[in-house]
């Protein structure tokens, strides 16, 4: 059974990639996505046959930025659009658990993020948050057009408040999923180690080797503790996040970067953007995610002039992997 939601209250570029435009790419890009669609379809019958009624009617685009940056996404469905952006360290793959339930209303696009799922991984790039939010505001206005409903969880939330901050994005509707807000981030030890990790891989000879720590960090087996109801179709995601990663120096040096530039602290510039907010915005949050507690969520919510708060009963930080349907219907019932 699914639970309910606590209650509180306060068109662009729409053809397929051109014949040959995959080809394009650099060669090791199609090799890791042929690499982990393998790996995903070995384990597809145990973690994720559930999924595979649509898996095959998501379509595969390619956004291509000014500056060079690839963004592939994934689309399904007719209707307004709706884009969803997933959190650090996954892929498109985090909310395809509920585009069954959206595309019945919504052209579902879904982006990997540069540094992540089939998206850019050079380390070219400046990675910084303003940077990401560059790219968001470009793929919103070539891919969702004008007024897009748009979604973020965790760093991808981040990016979403940067880029409607700037003015990059102008959303008709905004849905936050957990995130930090302009709270400090949770486990702040934790993070700060993750950091310095990272940041090793800008270092030759580390750089090779330290992919194949990322992914012992977060292997499959691992992935049901991001699952409150332990889903097993969660080793799947984590599987497809870092099927390339060990080996991979470019993307190492790149998240070098990213990490480097990535602000860490609490967002207190973020406080005095609620209230500029005239759009609706949902907060829609987990009663059980350890990594984003809720009482930033309740603090928002009174500084938002049109905003909401509906909490997910028995999910964690993978809510689409928990209550499927139950993100779904609250995404639907406020996007219309």
């Amino acid at each position: 059974m699914f639970g309910f939601a606590h209650v509180h209250r306060n068109c662009r570029n729409r053809g397929c990639i051109p014949p040959g435009a995959l080809h394009v790419q650099e060669r090791h890009s199609l090799r890791r996505r042929v690499r982990r669609e393998g790996s995903a379809r070995a384990h597809r019958r145990e973690d994720s046959s559930r999924w595979s009624a649509y898996d095959h009617g998501m379509r595969l685009r390619l956004y291509h930025h000014p500056d060079g940056t690839r963004v592939a996404y994934r689309e399904c469905g007719a209707g307004p659009p709706l884009a969803l952006v997933h959190s650090a360290m996954l892929s498109h793959k985090e909310f395809e658990p509920s585009v069954e339930q959206l595309a019945d209303r919504f052209r579902v696009v879904l982006p990997d993020l540069p540094l992540h799922g089939d998206s850019e991984d050079s380390p070219r790039h400046p990675y910084t948050l303003d940077w990401f939010a560059e790219v968001l505001g470009g793929f919103a206005a070539d891919v969702l057009g004008p007024r897009p409903r748009i979604g973020g969880h965790g760093a991808g939330a981040d990016v979403v408040l940067q880029a409607v901050a700037t003015g990059r994005v102008r959303p008709s509707r905004l849905v936050l999923m957990p995130n930090r807000l302009h709270a400090p981030p949770q486990h702040a030890r934790a993070r700060a180690a993750w950091r310095a990790a990272t940041m090793a891989g800008a270092i030759p000879g580390l750089d090779r080797i330290a992919g194949y720590g990322a992914r012992t960090a977060f292997s499959p087996e691992r992935a049901t503790r991001l699952s409150v109801r332990g889903n097993p179709a969660t080793r799947d995601l984590l599987r497809h996040a870092f099927a390339d990663v060990p080996g991979n120096t470019d993307l190492a040096r790149a998240w070098a970067k990213c990490a480097r530039a990535w602000p860490l602290g609490a967002r207190e510039e973020v406080m005095g953007l609620y209230p500029r907010l005239e759009m609706p915005v949902l907060l829609l949050w987990a009663d059980q995610d350890r990594m984003y507690p809720l009482a930033p969520a309740e603090e928002a919510l009174r500084a938002l002039p049109n905003g909401q708060l509906r909490v997910l009963q028995s999910t964690g930080f993978l809510m689409a992997y928990d209550d499927p349907v139950g993100l779904a219907r609250e995404i639907v019932a406020f996007c219309g």
